[in-house]
């Protein structure tokens, strides 16, 4: 565990570090020649900082007061997706110049002024992460209708909120969780599902702003129930997530199920990767579902959307999942779908159904270019 970890530490800032110089780089060479350049030590010094926000962040934030270290968490984390497209466009810029070499196409005034070719990657860059941080707080709604071919007793539907991937913490604060709560309690759910990653990592601002309260204000006909998600056991304070969540209200179900007025089960799984963090494999499915009326619809929750087959051979109706974000950044999208079965929205295995979703919240830049922010609201009908 520890060795992966510094394993991935080295190669992340390996690769930060010759990102940052590339593009720290050709923007010296872009601009350092235009009369209204700043000069070098500033650039410097301004860059120095925007580079390094996010590292001092990550090492320094639990000594810092907590508006310091959301303001830097916000700087460091919108400085990843600046420096996500600087680099995409900057090598981008360079291709094309090579290309040029040997088919000549540039305008000649662009050869021999690379402030022109630097101030439409700036402007690109610009519009790509206000359109971003747009994206990330502007929440929708996402609708699904299914069927379940069972039996619910007395119901012949159910009304059911997903909220994925919250990530409460630095940059999604109290304020944003006011917001969802209101939303949800306004649209008076059957049944509030939280699937996972709703704390992001450190417990500390979660407490310090009180967001359990918040939490309990949320209102559904059946309850609130929530799984974990990787980010509960990245902060190493896994036990502390779950009692603030129970105390909160909230029903957390670890590879256990739930009957629900003797209608329907919810059952919901520990995250793939406890065992990564804990060396404590989560439970088989098949085992901790024993005992399940298989004449009952079963709902179930499963923070990573993998192993999908296991879940339809089951007997799952309906499998929950986000984790994915779809990405967050456009075109990670591309990597999310070659990794998961479905990286975002429907799909129909078998008799079972199963939807991904997006998620709420972000992690690292407050940023959203490959999907927007969303809520899922799902109508399942019942027909025995």
């Amino acid at each position: 565990m520890n060795t992966q970890f510094y394993v991935f530490l080295g190669i992340f800032f390996t690769v930060y570090s010759i990102a940052n110089y590339y593009v720290g780089l050709r923007g010296w060479q872009a601009f350092h020649a235009l009369s209204a350049f700043p000069g070098g030590r500033f650039y410097s010094l301004v860059f120095l900082f925007l580079a390094s926000a996010f590292l001092l962040e990550r090492i320094l934030g639990d000594y810092l007061p907590e508006s310091v270290d959301r303001v830097l968490a916000i700087t460091g984390g919108t400085w990843l997706a600046v420096l996500y497209y600087l680099v995409l466009f900057c090598v981008a810029v360079d291709l094309i110049r090579i290309a040029d070499r040997f088919v000549s196409f540039m305008p000649s005034s662009w050869r021999g002024s690379p402030g022109i070719a630097g101030g439409i990657v700036v402007g690109l860059v610009a519009v790509v992460i206000t359109f971003g941080v747009w994206n990330a707080r502007n929440t929708v709604w996402r609708q699904y209708e299914i069927s379940i071919d069972k039996s619910a007793g007395n119901l012949s539907e159910l009304h059911i909120i997903l909220v994925t991937d919250i990530h409460l913490g630095k940059v999604i604060n109290n304020g944003r969780l006011v917001e969802l709560v209101e939303s949800i309690n306004a649209r008076h759910p059957d049944l509030v599902l939280l699937g996972g990653d709703v704390i992001d990592e450190d417990i500390g601002h979660f407490i310090n702003q009180n967001m359990a309260a918040t939490l309990r204000r949320l209102q559904s006909r059946y309850g609130v129930f929530a799984v974990l998600g990787n980010h509960e056991y990245i902060g190493r304070q896994t036990e502390q997530a779950v009692a603030l969540l129970r105390g909160a209200g909230i029903h957390v179900l670890r590879d256990s199920f739930f009957i629900v007025e003797d209608s329907f089960v919810i059952a919901g799984r520990d995250d793939w990767d406890r065992a990564r963090f804990t060396n404590t494999a989560r439970k088989p499915l098949a085992e901790f579902l024993q005992g399940v009326d298989a004449a009952k619809p079963l709902l179930l929750m499963d923070h990573q959307p993998r192993n999908m087959a296991d879940a339809a051979t089951a007997g799952v109706d309906l499998m929950l999942s986000g984790h994915t974000h779809r990405g967050q950044l456009f075109p990670n999208q591309w990597v999310t779908s070659s990794l998961f079965e479905t990286d975002w929205g429907y799909l129909r295995k078998g008799k079972m159904n199963a939807i991904v979703s997006a998620g709420y919240g972000t992690w690292g830049p407050p940023v959203r270019t490959s999907a927007a922010s969303e809520i899922v609201e799902i109508r399942v009908v019942f027909k025995p």
